[in-house]
C-alpha cells in the first residue's frame, strides 16, 4: 500500500518498507545526484527513511529524477508504513536546504561544484565522494596537487565547512540494487564526530562504515579506486571492492 503526493518539486512517496521510523533524520542533499553514485546512495537512504534532496545543474533535470526514482522504491514493497520523502533541485538549493551534503560529480567538475555550493554549507557537513580520475589513463593512480580530493575539497569549501570523505571503493551499479554488497567504506575526516554521523549513513546504506582517520589518509582510498579498476579488467571483476579482515572492536566513544 502507498500514497504519492506532490507539492510543487517535492514528491513525498509513503510507502510499506519495513520498520516504522519514529525519530527525525537528517535531510541529505546529493549534490550530482541524477548521476549514478549519487542516484545509488540516494535511493539506498531514501528507503531507509531519509528525507533526500536530489541536486543538479538543472532543477528540471533533479525533479524528474526524483519522481522517476520514487517510482521505482514504490514498487514491491512490503511492511510497515515509512515516509519517504524525495524532492529534486538545483545543486545549491538542495545544498542550501539540507543539514547534510553529499557530493557525488566526476573530478573535473569538483571545484566548480564546490564553489557553487560554497556560500550556503557554511557550518555543515560535506561529504566529497570524489576520486580524482583522470581519463585516459584511469588505471594509473593521478592525485591532484593538494595531495588528495578531499583536502582539495577542503581547501575550496574553507575552514568554516567540516568535509568529510567517504564512498571510494564501492560500485555504484552494485549500490544502485537491493542487493548485500561485500564491501566496506573507509570514512574520513578530522573530526571524529562528523565521520561518526557518515558512518551512521553509510551503515544506512547496508554496508559496513569504518574510522579511516584524518582527512588527509583519503588519499589512500582515492588511490585505490584506480588499482581497483585495474583488478576489474584484468581480472573481469564486476565491481571489486575492499574488505577490512580481523575481529574489529568498535572503538571507545570519546
Amino acid at each position: 500500500m502507498r500514497a504519492i503526493a506532490k507539492s510543487g518539486d517535492t514528491i513525498r512517496l509513503t510507502t510499506r518498507v519495513g520498520l516504522s521510523m519514529t525519530q527525525q533524520l537528517a535531510r541529505i542533499a546529493i549534490i550530482g545526484g541524477t548521476g549514478a553514485l549519487g542516484a545509488a546512495i540516494a535511493g539506498r537512504l531514501a528507503k531507509a527513511g531519509y528525507p533526500v534532496i536530489l541536486g543538479s545543474r538543472e532543477a528540471s533535470k533533479a525533479v524528474a529524477a526524483a519522481a522517476q526514482m520514487s517510482d521505482s522504491l514504490s514498487a514491491g514493497t512490503t511492511g510497515a508504513t515509512r515516509a519517504i520523502t524525495l524532492q529534486g533541485m538545483d545543486n545549491r538549493s538542495a545544498a542550501e536546504q539540507a543539514s547534510l551534503i553529499i557530493l557525488a560529480v566526476p573530478f573535473a567538475s569538483q571545484e566548480a561544484t564546490l564553489k557553487d555550493i560554497t556560500p550556503v554549507v557554511h557550518g555543515k557537513i560535506v561529504v566529497d565522494t570524489t576520486v580524482p580520475l583522470v581519463p585516459p589513463k584511469v588505471m594509473r593512480v593521478q592525485l591532484p596537487a593538494e595531495g588528495c580530493a578531499a583536502l582539495r575539497a577542503q581547501a575550496v569549501l574553507g575552514a568554516e565547512v567540516t568535509v568529510v570523505s567517504a564512498f571510494h571503493n564501492v560500485a555504484a551499479h552494485k549500490l544502485a540494487t537491493d542487493a548485500d554488497i561485500e564491501c566496506d567504506v573507509l570514512v574520513f575526516g578530522d573530526q571524529r564526530a562528523a565521520r561518526e554521523q557518515v558512518i551512521q549513513l553509510v551503515e544506512a546504506c547496508g554496508l559496513r562504515g569504518l574510522h579511516g582517520g584524518a582527512l588527509c589518509n583519503s588519499a589512500a582510498a582515492e588511490a585505490l579506486t584506480s588499482v581497483l579498476i585495474f583488478l576489474n579488467r584484468t581480472y573481469s571483476v564486476d565491481g571489486a571492492g575492499i574488505r577490512i579482515t580481523g575481529e574489529l572492536t568498535p572503538p571507545k566513544a570519546d
